[in-house]
């Protein structure tokens, strides 16, 4: 027996695929159609290890995921393809939906066939908090049913890509799994995301960015974290079921960039004893930016017994250790298409 991951070459999915195979020697293959966040750098480690199999495709061609599904004997798909990235959905919304709506209505289409003549089969879905748009500061953390209230294109087609899957499930009886996690953060994370930002930018010389008053509050989830609570929720989920998947850490976006600044100063600080909090810059809030998101992820502890096991500070230090410790990584990804996406959204 075999799962697939779609979109494994990205930061969630290579965390995963590590993890994984981590725990185990079921097969996993992986397929990524490698767009710019999908990096094969991130499973350079693992890629001659026989349980591992690259595949380099769409989740949008049918026909292509239907042969992976028959050929391997698929008992699982997990699905983390798709586009993520907010500023980007702003600036070019259509892609975001051929993705992560068209692409996973054929990937959906593909696994019913499948489960029809394999019935041992699973569709975990993963998705993100901001389906459920913003918080007000008083406002209670997300449950599993708080309504879907999408405040930017990313967040929209996220939440069409969540109905599409419980039609699926409801209309057809393929048994889905649908999980919302809080922003995620770790090793192998793009740097277009505010944390590996921070890094790469504080070490490089560079402002450190912040949107707006830098007062939006995000949940922040350790990415092995993350990756123990899909293993659970794949392995002991209710098929139909949703589940939240939080860090228990809301944290200002402006304390964020404190914390990193001064576990900066402690690992590599500056020649001239400055801090690298005199980096950090206010810049034009992005549109439709959401104030805050918190995720309530009281059913997964209930019912799967999962917690994370990082608190945001011991979680942070590594990732700020591994960015140190892996400088080469960022050099390679950020190129001359990164920095001019990056002049743009920032100056």
């Amino acid at each position: 027996m075999t799962i697939l991951v779609t979109g494994g070459a990205g930061f969630i999915g290579s965390n995963f695929i590590h993890e994984w195979l981590a725990h185990g020697d079921e097969p996993v293959i992986n397929l990524d159609k490698l767009t710019y966040a999908g990096n094969l750098d991130n499973l350079r480690d693992i890629e001659d290890t026989p349980s591992y199999i690259f595949a380099h495709g769409d989740i949008a061609d049918y026909s292509q995921v239907s042969a992976w599904l028959a050929n391997f004997d698929v008992r699982a798909i997990v699905h983390f393809a798709a586009e993520s990235h907010v500023d980007r959905s702003i600036d070019g919304p259509l892609s975001f939906v051929e993705t992560n709506v068209v692409g996973t209505t054929h990937l959906l289409q593909a696994a019913l066939e499948h489960w029809r003549k394999h019935h041992n089969f699973r569709f975990l879905h993963v998705s993100t908090d901001e389906v459920f748009g913003s918080l007000e500061p008083d406002d209670p953390a997300f449950v599993e049913s708080s309504p879907y209230r999408p405040n930017s294109p990313y967040a929209a087609s996220k939440a069409a890509s969540d109905h599409l899957v419980r039609a699926y499930g409801e209309t057809y009886g393929l048994p889905v799994l649908t999980t919302h996690c809080s922003n995620n953060y770790g090793p192998y994370h793009f740097p277009e995301k505010l944390i590996p930002l921070l890094i790469h930018n504080a070490t490089t010389g560079k402002d450190l960015p912040l949107y707006g008053d830098g007062q939006q509050v995000r949940d922040w989830l350790y990415v092995a974290d993350h990756c123990r609570a899909l293993r659970m929720v794949l392995a002991n989920g209710r098929p139909g079921e949703t589940y939240n998947i939080g860090g228990n850490a809301e944290r200002k976006n402006i304390d964020v960039a404190r914390t990193v600044c001064a576990m900066l100063d402690d690992y590599l600080p500056l020649l001239d004893g400055r801090s690298y909090s005199d980096q950090i810059v206010l810049v034009r809030d992005r549109p439709g930016h959401d104030r805050r998101y918190a995720i309530n992820a009281s059913k997964l502890r209930t019912e799967l017994g999962w917690k994370p096991l990082e608190t945001f500070e011991s979680g942070i230090a590594k990732t700020v250790q591994w960015y140190i410790e892996h400088r080469e990584w960022t050099a390679a990804v950020t190129g001359g298409s990164y920095r001019d996406w990056v002049a743009r959204q920032y100056t």
